[in-house]
């Protein structure tokens, strides 16, 4: 018996770019919303579909296996984490607003550090290379913020951006593991406040 949704797994008509970029972006809301509700653990396709009426493969149309499926939802979540209003113009700053804004999003919190798990793997290989890009970006992003808060005497003058880039990423990364263990033991914010206090100029 065919199942009204398999329509979406058909190769696309006239009109049907249209129709399977609302469908993509219905699946994406979807999975933003079990992720941050539920945690990676009920993001399997199955329960996606399931959760939009549509058949596995119909899903499997949009999103061929579990990787292609985390990581359109973690790229996507990064494209509306960009228009968050209270987004700050230095390095760490930024991360430590990043960081209090997590606390509401433990789930997608969870995404990022499966996804980070699963590129130093074997049989991973999208997601390895979108974390290398991601921290390729990442390093450049950061360190260029550094030379901006160095320029106005915030950090140090003397401290290499990229290798402060470096610290900074692996400092908010581990905090976010140790959040996700323990969330009444660790506030990545506050740790990443006393990280701002060890960068200052030097007094002259």
């Amino acid at each position: 018996m065919t199942h009204p949704a398999d329509d979406d797994a058909a190769p696309p008509r006239r009109g049907g770019y249209r129709k399977g970029a609302e469908r993509r972006t219905q699946i994406l809301d979807e999975m933003i919303r079990m992720v941050a509700d539920h945690g990676v653990d009920a993001s399997s396709l199955r329960s996606v579909a399931e959760a939009l009426g549509i058949t596995h493969a119909a899903l499997r149309h949009y999103f061929p296996n579990r990787d292609e499926l985390l990581l359109a939802v973690y790229r996507e979540h990064e494209v509306r984490e960009q228009g968050a209003p209270d987004r700050m113009k230095s390095a760490i700053g930024d991360m430590r607003e990043s960081a209090s804004r997590n606390r509401d999003v433990p789930g997608l919190v969870q995404l990022y550090t499966t996804l980070a798990a699963d590129a130093v793997q074997e049989g991973h290989p999208a997601t390895r290379e979108f974390m290398r890009e991601r921290f390729t970006r990442l390093r450049s992003d950061l360190s260029a913020l550094i030379e901006a808060d160095q320029a106005a005497g915030r950090i140090r003058a003397d401290l290499d951006p990229v290798d402060l880039a470096s610290l900074s990423i692996a400092a908010s990364d581990g905090l976010q593991v140790q959040w996700l263990l323990d969330p009444e033991a660790v506030d990545g914010e506050k740790v990443l406040r006393l990280l701002e206090q060890i960068v200052p100029p030097v007094s002259r």
